[in-house]
């Protein structure tokens, strides 16, 4: 489903033609009709989405809470990957490098490219933006339409298609940390029912961290073929070459009130460290009307993902007290070296039958389907630890990069070997008009999962029932008050099973309710919403306190179930034009993540509150256009209070100012981002004692320059 602008642009040399054929008899519709295609183009608000319900529908009529990130505002913002964006999406931080923190609870793969599973940066990946279109976002359980996954909430990446609009762009980009990177975007008619896209990406950046730089490359495109007037064919292939230096990042080590014990560019990385990622992805959606009532919409999709790391990991002080807790004046860190080769072949098939009929005198919406996701994964793992096995300490205080020698190491085989997995699924859904006011969504879903370990015999089965409920009442044409039930579930692996050994993991299970009030305003130039949420999530997987690394303890499992965790919240979004010059999305979160049930010797006992889940959390982004001049200027914030770490260190809340000027001269644009105008020191999120916490970007200054012809 394309955004608002995106629709206005593709249809414009149409419509322009329809107005000309009847200029001569009848001059004035032909103007009305430019006039409606300029008002309908919007910056930042887009209300159109498949993300909710898996059919073409207005946020506005959705019981859930959803919220869609345009391609203006990716422009705007000179967002290059996801992590650039989640001030923008209100109850969303960072939890890790490729992690998140969705209404309080940690989330590191629910992550969608289409409306279906494949995730071509995964394992710890962060996924780029350059073949995206929009960014959707579910917040709540998903597992009514999309299967397992964590109860926060769900993101799914809409990516650029192929279009009939004769449209290239090139672009240049420039900045500080020696930014260098072009693009260049390709959009057409090769006939009357086919239409192309080719993209192509390159970027490379040293980072603020010391040993550490990024290479990425894309080439992305597809073709769309118009086969009758009731199917459509759309292909696309997506081909990502990522290299990171010195990679994977951790934190920089902090004392227990969140100060930065050294330089914010710390890095245990040594300058040979790497994670290489290759990925290909093959994608075709068929759409097919049967009737004016009935529909299908099927994708399949394939994705083959490689990647190789190799990196040093801080384990822990040389020197720590009496209590097992480093002193801040304690210089030595041990590490592990850590080889790793991971491969995915992933193959989605979604099949979504779509009918409108009326039954009983009330109108329905019925979406009734399946899928299918099948993973085969190789995995090799070497492993050398501290002095003993040629890994040298590292002096946090006075780094001695350098004198150690990988090639030296003493290698041990973890064994390793992957898995396959399969899921399927079955569902339904129906949306009821009750009434010219109130309108029913009800719905569940059927999962069998069936995992095999290729390590030994390892087997893993399960099934689930996820229902899902949604009641709205129309109180106007332009306010909406909703709420609904779900569920999440998530199934745990079998590699963790077998790290668990003796205990059979039961699966993580998450049930939300969700109330909220969704209000149009300015002739629907503008939208709010407004959610109050509570989920209680059990059965989460942590590590046992009681396990030894290294001592084979049969009577200890490494891995046990934990308890209940409850997060309550709300969370508040406007997005859209304030006036014809002035453009602003913001958003505010409220949010109490706290342990309700067991402690089991973990690091958060009952009542206390979740690690890296602010209580408050805040975004802005505004933007002002002189038209006189052919230029705006855009300033915005990120807010986000107080957390803990996942060892209960404090994590000091922070704000980070960002501002951008943009001209345009005949075809160029030009654009200038400042991030974290005022270079603030601060850390996003905390990890452990031995790894610190995560540091945020230091200022940047982004040009860009592109040319539309």
């Amino acid at each position: 489903m394309y955004s608002r602008p995106y629709i206005a642009y593709a249809t414009l040399p149409l419509s322009l033609c329809a107005g000309f054929s009847v200029y001569a008899q009848q001059p004035e519709p032909a103007i009305e009709n430019i006039q409606v295609l300029g008002r309908a183009q919007q910056y930042y608000l887009d209300t159109s989405t498949r993300v909710g319900t898996k059919t073409d529908a207005d946020v506005m009529q959705i019981p859930l809470s959803v919220q869609v990130l345009s391609r203006q505002l990716i422009n705007d913002q000179a967002a290059r990957d996801i992590t650039d964006m989640y001030r923008s999406i209100a109850g969303v931080s960072e939890f890790s490098y490729s992690g998140i923190t969705f209404r309080g609870f940690r989330d590191d793969g629910n992550v969608f490219y289409d409306g279906v599973r494949g995730d071509p940066f995964s394992g710890f990946g962060v996924p780029q933006l350059f073949n995206v279109e929009r960014v959707e976002v579910l917040k709540g359980p998903a597992a009514s339409l999309y299967g397992g996954g964590e109860p926060g909430g769900m993101i799914n990446y809409v990516s650029r298609k192929p279009a009939f609009t004769d449209q290239q762009e090139v672009k240049l980009t420039v900045g500080n940390y020696s930014l260098g990177g072009a693009s260049f975007d390709s959009t057409g008619s090769l006939s009357d029912t086919l239409a192309y896209r080719f993209g192509a990406f390159y970027e490379a950046q040293d980072s603020f961290r010391y040993n550490a730089d990024a290479e990425n490359i894309e080439l992305a495109g597809g073709l769309t073929y118009l086969i009758s007037d009731n199917t459509t064919l759309t292909t696309t292939y997506d081909f990502i070459k990522q290299n990171l230096g010195g990679n994977r990042l951790r934190g920089v080590p902090v004392d227990d009130e969140g100060n930065f014990l050294v330089s914010r560019r710390y890095n245990a990385n040594e300058a040979g460290d790497f994670q290489n990622l290759e990925a290909l992805v093959l994608q075709a959606n068929v759409v097919h009307h049967f009737t004016d009532s009935l529909k299908v919409n099927t994708t399949l999709r394939y994705l083959n993902n490689e990647r190789e790391q190799a990196y040093h990991e801080s384990r822990e002080w040389v020197d720590v007290n009496l209590d097992g807790v480093a002193d801040i004046n304690d210089q030595t860190i041990k590490r592990e070296y850590r080889a790793q080769y991971r491969a995915n072949d992933e193959v989605s098939l979604t099949v979504d039958f779509t009918y409108d009929f009326v039954l009983a005198g009330l109108q329905h919406n019925l979406l009734f389907g399946g899928d299918m996701h099948d993973v085969d994964t190789d995995y090799d793992y070497y492993r050398a630890r501290y002095e003993a096995d040629g890994v040298a300490n590292l002096n946090i205080f006075s780094l001695n990069y350098g004198l150690t020698d990988p090639a030296t190491y003493n290698l041990t085989n973890q064994n390793r070997d992957g898995l396959t997995r399969t899921r399927s699924s079955l569902y339904v859904q129906d949306t009821l008009a009750l009434a010219p006011q109130w309108s029913l969504m009800i719905g569940a879903r059927w999962d069998y999962f069936d995992e095999q370990s290729k390590e030994n015999s390892g087997a893993y089965t399960d099934s689930n029932v996820s229902p899902r409920v949604g009641l709205s009442y129309f109180a106007s044409a332009d306010s909406t008050v909703y709420i609904n039930h779900s569920q999440s579930f998530n199934p745990v692996d079998t590699q963790d099973q077998e790290v668990a050994g003796i205990v059979s993991l039961a699966p993580e299970t998450g049930d939300q309710i969700e109330l909220g009030i969704k209000q149009s305003w300015l002739d629907g130039a503008l939208m709010t919403t407004l959610a109050y949420y509570q989920i209680d999530k059990e059965n989460l997987v942590m590590a046992n306190p009681a396990f030894i690394d290294g001592e084979n303890n049969a009577s200890e499992p490494a891995l046990i179930n934990f308890g209940k965790v409850e997060s309550e919240g709300a969370e508040f979004t406007l997005v859209g034009d304030l006036t014809a010059a002035l453009s602003v999305t913001a958003n505010y979160a409220y949010n109490e993540t706290v342990v309700a049930e067991g402690d089991a010797g973990n690091t958060f006992g009952v009542g206390e509150r979740f690690a890296n889940a602010p209580k408050h959390q805040a975004g802005i982004w505004t933007r002002y256009a002189f038209s006189s001049l052919h230029s705006a200027v855009a300033l915005g914030a990120d807010y986000v209070t107080e957390q803990r770490s996942l060892d209960n260190q404090k994590v000091k809340s922070y704000v980070v100012w960002d501002a951008s000027w943009t001209t345009q001269w005949q075809q160029w644009t030009l654009q200038l981002n400042i991030k974290n105008l005022f270079d603030k020191h601060y850390a996003v999120s905390g990890f452990s004692r031995r790894n610190g916490h995560f540091p945020g970007e230091p200022r940047e200054v982004v040009a860009e320059a592109s040319y539309r012809f």
